[in-house]
């Protein structure tokens, strides 16, 4: 089995998400995962959960994230952990994009 170990921006692909959220998958194999994530201002990402661990961090922007039963205003250089299966989601106060962290690696992004 062959490992790949560089993922060059130029070959990633941005994906539309919904309105004003956009993706692109980075370096990624069957355990960790990167995603960029770009949010419009005034865009929500709905409450939700899943299996996976995750850490947000964010790269530019401000933004309104509910993790459990709290809410932070975040901004650039600010991070979160959200465990496996915790509600969670965010709206968008200022466009900006997010750095995320899954593990294990989320088969519905590849």
């Amino acid at each position: 089995m062959s490992i790949q170990n560089y993922f060059p921006t130029s070959e990633g692909k941005l994906e539309t998400v919904a309105d004003g959220l956009s993706r692109k998958v980075g370096a990624h194999d069957d355990n960790l995962m990167v995603v960029e994530v770009h949010f419009e201002a005034g865009t929500t990402a709905p409450l939700h959960h899943h299996r996976h661990e995750q850490i947000t961090y964010v790269m530019s922007g401000k933004f309104e994230f509910t993790v459990g039963d709290q809410t932070y205003v975040v901004g650039p250089g600010d991070s979160l952990y959200k465990q496996p299966d915790i509600v969670h989601g965010a709206t968008c106060l200022e466009a900006g994009t997010l750095l995320d962290v899954f593990t294990p690696h989320r088969e519905d992004f590849v």
